[in-house]
């Protein structure tokens, strides 16, 4: 009663921390003793707080100095209300968990539900994205950028190890083939193109490579050995073909249980394994097919490119 606090000549904040202070807690100072850092909080003893007519006993001070029972100024009533009050950013706020629906993907749904709360909602209320949604939300439109950027970085890294521009793209050629089998799988599945598929493009990536480099450096090999370019490449094709094998295989049965996942996180782990699982089976099937069809390829224009080069550097020394 507002109007008897004033009346009373009770400084209303005096109220509400006489109540903070005897039902809830209220932070007072801290300690230091026996080398440890204590806190002290100010809280009514249980005995003197269980029952609700221990409200009206509580007792404020007024501006007079006299101590006024609380049952004079406050009433108390039984009802209903929330157990927990969510607060984000400071606002009451209500969570939401959801999920799409089978055969859309979770890019589609969070639209959905942004255009059903801008619609739906007053003024006065607005929404955010938490958890994984607000990551989701945070990278939409840069997943062909962090693509771009890991084809570039292992570019790098390959023509860094080979010192050739023109064989490290030969292996870069590569990446494709490995994205066929992610799209089929993917397809095949009825799932849809999310982080965690996103995820396992990037592995992909990095995986395809690896398993190029066996075939693309051993042909480099019999190539400087004086064999022609499509018999070298032809050749280590075939003496590849057991440790390709060997690779795509090892990775598949490891990775293999991912497909069948059940429980918590399922669905992500589903996802992240039927995108490297099909990724892997086709660069392991297309490779021996495509691979030394590249190798020759960059390396007939590499030669071609050198010898111009040669040929001057043959008449300047007469």
């Amino acid at each position: 009663d507002r109007q008897q606090v004033k009346t009373l000549d009770i400084p209303l904040d005096a109220v509400f921390t006489t109540l903070q202070a005897y039902l809830g807690s209220v932070y007072v100072n801290d300690f230091n003793k026996f080398g440890r850092t204590y806190q002290v909080n100010v809280q009514a003893d249980a005995d003197f707080r269980r029952f609700r007519e221990d409200i009206g006993r509580l007792e404020v001070r007024n501006r007079r100095g006299q101590m006024i029972p609380l049952r004079t100024v406050v009433s108390v009533e039984k009802t209903f209300g929330p157990h927990v009050i969510r607060r984000y950013n400071m606002y009451p706020a209500a969570s939401i968990n959801g999920s799409a629906a089978p055969g859309f993907s979770s890019g589609q749904a969070l639209n959905l539900m942004e255009q059903m709360a801008q619609a739906k909602l007053p003024r006065s209320m607005g929404y955010e994205w938490t958890g994984m949604s607000f990551q989701e939300k945070a990278i939409s439109g840069k997943a062909m950028g962090i693509f771009a950027l890991a084809v570039v970085f292992v570019y790098l890294v390959l023509c860094a190890l080979y010192e050739s521009w023109t064989l490290s793209f030969a292996i870069i050629l590569s990446v494709p083939l490995g994205l066929i089998g992610t799209v089929g799988a993917l397809l095949l599945r009825g799932m849809d193109v999310n982080m965690y598929t996103q995820i396992g493009i990037v592995l992909l990536i990095g995986l395809v490579s690896k398993t190029a480099i066996l075939i693309v450096e051993f042909a480099r090999s019999l190539r400087e050995s004086g064999k022609k370019i499509e018999e070298a490449a032809l050749e280590a094709a075939r003496l590849r073909f057991r440790p390709i094998l060997m690779t795509a295989l090892t990775f598949i049965l490891g990775v293999s249980p991912l497909l069948i996942a059940s429980g918590a996180g399922a669905a992500s782990r589903q996802a992240l394994g039927t995108a490297v699982v099909g990724g892997a089976l086709s660069a392991a099937l297309l490779m021996l097919l495509f691979v030394p069809v590249f190798f020759v390829v960059i390396q007939r224009l590499s030669e071609w490119a050198r010898k111009p080069k040669r040929a001057r550097g043959a008449v300047a020394s007469t």
